[in-house]
């Protein structure tokens, strides 16, 4: 039989579209403010046939295979899945035999989550010849869900010479829960026992494998052995399955201390509950694991889990996650793996059904929510955001991360007055918490503080959090640009924006603080370096490109104050923005010393607009 383990580095180069088959070869302000950490098909490329006759009309010539491989490797690229699935498709009609394309159309399908399309194409591939590596992998995965235990233990027989370490494992796995899964449960265990003392360096994820499958199996007392190994079983699935397989031996004081030490209990709610159920002698089955195919989803969860944390996340983390839902839908740990990894790929569309499918499970726990509040956000719906975190602070309204994120989305839509509550009570929840866990909402209140015209309390906030965050780059410039901005500590804040450059010299925002603190101070000369270094960063901002032309003309370099001036009308600078269109169309009419002389003899001066020290600009070039 031909070898279908699949191998990770194939995998990852599908994953990134980087090789053609050989049959194809035919503005945010200067002061950036803190974070918290359907598509169209192209249009055919056709180029017309010379005319044979007069009367006969040209006939299209299409690119044939490169046409659809090229839409899907950019799509690939892009990490949209749903349209890299469609022409990947469309080039395997091109060239069926291309394992290449077979495969990559395969990795494409499973990403966009469409696994029963993935798996008629991996059976097609079958009864046209061997399959492929990947297709082999979809096929065992289908065995799995329709429960064919024998089938793919006759898949995982032959071994094939040379195989990859990680290939041995997952196909280790796969036999020991497909063996329970036959009713072959002693055979099973000796096959867990066996890989793990043949791979010490994974016995770990190995263990909590065989503790589930002893569980299974009513060995309780050996499942608690293993899984009381920290290495084995401190994470939450291991805590449940811990908690649950200590009560089926009556241990319930044991397990109630054992989730109590957990730290952060409070945001796992879904632990939270079963120590309260364990606690109130309510009946508590060991269910983390209910047949074979949910076994084999845990495989691919650990799997999905060990790549997406490695210090290089591998692309096979997503297939394996899409898997693992595929094969358990109800594993609400696995939908969150998969929501994250979405997210990551910056697939918001495909994540957000996802989160959405946690809280009709009723897993709303804040870890996801906060995740798919983010996704929200970043996709730029942010109504839908804002009313995801109304709930989770309705939810947990005891919980200051969801007041935290209330904030931040109503800050990030400039709703400053209404994100100043949000903050507070957020404060007041981290009372007694650690000082280091209070310095950012403390930053972003001072910031939605500042924006709504409260300084005073903001920069009580700003300096709270420069006390305990002395070397944040970002803090350090905010405060020190909103003093000089307002002709107060004016050396301090400069020393302030010169050490916020110092810690992040390539950051435009600052670069953009330290020269117009310069300018402010009538340090014009000294401003053109800075300027210039944040505009080659931040050439599209309207408000840098207006304070360069601020900063060439008083250094008497006119015309290219023009330009610049120009530059910033042209990138649509607004009224209700940092920019004031009409100031600058005064200035190109009657340069910027005019400009500055009738705001001071009528008293109206924009903020940070004119310097504090006014000498007489140097002449023109």
């Amino acid at each position: 039989m031909t070898n279908t383990r699949p191998n990770l580095a194939l995998i990852a180069v599908l994953m990134a579209g980087l090789a053609l088959p050989a049959a194809a070869q035919q503005r945010p302000a200067p002061r950036p403010e803190p974070t918290q950490e359907g598509d169209q098909q192209p249009d055919a490329t056709t180029a017309q046939a010379p005319e044979q006759e007069p009367k006969t009309p040209p006939a299209p010539l299409t690119f044939g295979l490169a046409g659809p491989y090229l839409a899907a490797r950019m799509a690939t690229v892009e990490n949209n899945f749903i349209a890299a699935a469609r022409y990947f498709v469309q080039a395997v009609a091109h060239d069926p035999e291309d394992r290449f394309l077979q495969d990559s159309a395969l990795v494409a399908l499973v990403s966009a989550g469409d696994i029963d399309r993935a798996v008629k194409l991996s059976d097609q591939i079958a009864t046209e010849g061997a399959p492929t590596e990947f297709s082999g992998l979809i096929q065992r995965a289908e065995l799995a869900h329709s429960g064919n235990w024998q089938g793919l233990l006759d898949s995982l027989d032959t071994k094939a010479d040379g195989a990859a370490p990680e290939a041995d494992l997952l196909d280790g796995m796969l036999s020991a829960w497909a063996l329970l899964g036959a009713g072959r449960a002693q055979d099973a265990l000796q096959e867990f026992e066996d890989l793990a003392s043949g791979t010490p360096g994974v016995a770990p994820m190995v263990n909590y494998h065989l503790a589930l499958a002893r569980a299974m199996v009513g060995d309780y007392e050996g499942a608690e052995t293993l899984l009381a190994d920290p290495a084995t079983g401190a994470h939450v699935l291991g805590f449940t399955a811990r908690a649950e397989v200590l009560t089926q031996l009556d241990r319930r004081d044991e397990a109630v201390a054992m989730l109590d030490n957990i730290p952060g209990l409070e945001a796992e709610p879904q632990l939270l509950a079963l120590r309260n159920r364990i606690a109130d002698g309510e009946p508590v089955s060991f269910d983390v694991v209910k047949t074979a195919a949910d076994g084999i989803s845990q495989v691919f969860l650990t799997l999905s889990t060990a790549l997406a944390t490695s210090p290089e996340p591998e692309p096979l983390s997503l297939i394996y996650a899409r898997l693992a839902v595929w094969l358990s839908p109800d594993t609400a740990e696995a939908r969150l793996m998969m929501a994250q990894l979405l997210q990551d790929r910056q697939q918001f569309d495909l994540a957000e059904p996802e989160f959405e499918a946690l809280r009709r499970m009723g897993q709303m726990r804040p870890v996801a929510e906060l995740g798919r509040i983010d996704a929200l956000s970043r996709a730029d719906r942010r109504d839908e955001a804002e009313k995801a975190a109304l709930a989770l602070t309705a939810a947990y309204p005891d919980l200051p991360q969801a007041w935290i994120a209330q904030g931040d989305l109503l800050r990030q839509t400039e709703k400053f007055e209404q994100a100043i509550p949000a903050y507070d009570k957020a404060m007041a929840l981290l009372d007694d918490a650690p000082q280091e866990a209070k310095w950012f909402p403390l930053y972003a209140r001072g910031i939605a503080l500042e924006r709504a015209g409260q300084f005073e309390r903001a920069e009580q906030d700003l300096l709270a959090a420069i006390e305990l965050r002395p070397d944040q780059a970002s803090l350090l410039n905010y405060l020190g640009y909103s003093w000089i901005d307002r002709n107060v500590n004016l050396d301090r804040g400069l020393e302030m924006i010169q050490k916020a450059v110092e810690l992040s010299p390539d950051d435009g925002y600052i670069q953009d603080s330290l020269a117009w603190a310069y300018f402010r101070l009538g340090r014009f000369e000294e401003a053109v370096e800075p300027m210039e270094r944040a505009i080659g960063t931040m050439s599209q901002d309207p408000l840098v490109n207006d304070h360069l032309g601020d900063i060439y003309w008083m250094v008497g370099r006119h015309r290219e104050a023009e330009i610049q001036w120009q530059r910033a009308l042209s990138l649509k600078p607004t009224d209700a923005g940092d920019v004031d269109p009409d100031r600058i169309r005064a200035k190109l009419e009657r340069g910027l010393d005019a400009v500055l002389a009738e705001e001071k003899a009528s008293g109206h001066q924009p903020q940070g607009s004119a310097p504090i020290e006014q000498p007489q600009a140097a002449n023109a070039n």
